[in-house]
């Protein structure tokens, strides 16, 4: 199983010998896989096993069709023998490595002889606990392949709005989901006192709640308005990180130094995302130079689409650009 492999492990037999050798198949109804072990064939069906799905991809899979504790197994990004169990909890998605070592698999403090005792340690639906103290009933694996119509829209309407353009000109967009939920220690903006509250992160937004049960957000943080995320030690508390904002800085605290680290990695992982984005924006738009226009201005604030952008102009040829 792994990755480039296509699943098909015949070129391993000759490794791992007749004691133990795996041979995968892929058909276009199933995934299954074919253990042989002391020359005695039985059929191990991983029929939730998504092969190369991205972890954009899982996210978006398993919160718009998937229920609280849906689950799948894909590849991951780590290197070959490395795979990724996607789980959903409530409102946002976590994700577990798993391992294969020899001809075992390692999945939290288990290691499992075998594929087939994989598969049926989660026929028994564990429970499975996060660093943040989320508790999550593994229930239901969620398929590879799903039943679908064959029906397709008829096209009435094809014509183009705009002329000239070329695939130069086309901006990709579609903010990854990245989501995160956990308790932290949040200080107050007047009364400088802490309290707990459950966070949620997903796409840009970082919400926050007076507890987990709460549906309704006491606030949410746009964070394409946050300017830095990082650790902070002028507070008296350890496990301590900020997110700095035109009108405040907040001040949160986690549990543990790693969970500190999960948050701020994930949090800067965002704003480098979302600064990706807005440059591909921004190189998208076509030069503009205007003439006669005293030096004096130094900024300027231009409508492009429907969308407001604060510039900074560059003096050329007695004109500025854009």
């Amino acid at each position: 199983l792994s990755r480039g492999e296509k699943l098909d492990g015949r070129s391993e037999e000759a490794a791992l010998g007749p004691e133990d050798v795996f041979q995968n198949r892929c058909s276009l109804s199933r995934i299954s896989v074919i253990c042989y072990t002391q020359h005695v064939k039985t059929a191990v069906k991983i029929w939730w096993y998504h092969y190369d799905l991205s972890r954009h991809a899982a996210e978006a899979l398993l919160l718009s069709n998937g229920t609280d504790g849906s689950y799948l197994l894909r590849n991951s990004n780590e290197g070959p023998g490395c795979f990724a169990l996607s789980v959903r909890a409530k409102d946002s998605v976590k994700h577990f490595q798993v391992t294969r070592n020899n001809n075992s698999y390692v999945f939290g403090f288990n290691e499992f002889p075998s594929l087939q005792d994989f598969v049926y340690h989660f026929a028994n639906q564990p429970l499975l606990g996060s660093d943040t103290g989320t508790l999550i009933v593994l229930k239901c694996p969620y398929p590879w392949r799903v039943e679908e119509p064959s029906i397709y829209e008829s096209v009435r309407v094809h014509t183009a709005i705009q002329t000239g353009r070329t695939e130069n000109d086309l901006v990709a967009n579609a903010p990854s989901l990245g989501t995160k939920e956990g308790f932290l220690v949040k200080q107050g903006a007047i009364v400088k006192n802490w309290k707990q509250r459950w966070f949620t992160l997903n796409r840009y937004e970082l919400k926050y709640f007076k507890d987990k049960m709460c549906e309704e957000p006491i606030r949410t943080l746009d964070l394409r308005s946050c300017s830095a995320v990082q650790f902070d030690y002028s507070q008296d508390r350890v496990n301590c990180f900020c997110l700095v904002f035109p009108d405040r800085t907040f001040y949160l605290c986690a549990k543990t130094g790693v969970e500190a680290d999960e948050w701020i990695k994930i949090l800067r992982w965002k704003l480098v995302s979302l600064c990706k984005c807005h440059t591909r924006f921004l190189l998208s738009i076509k030069i503009i130079t205007i003439k006669n226009v005293p030096r004096t201005f130094d900024s300027v604030l231009w409508r492009v689409e429907g969308t407001l952008i604060f510039t900074t102009l560059i003096t050329l040829e007695g004109g500025f650009s854009l």
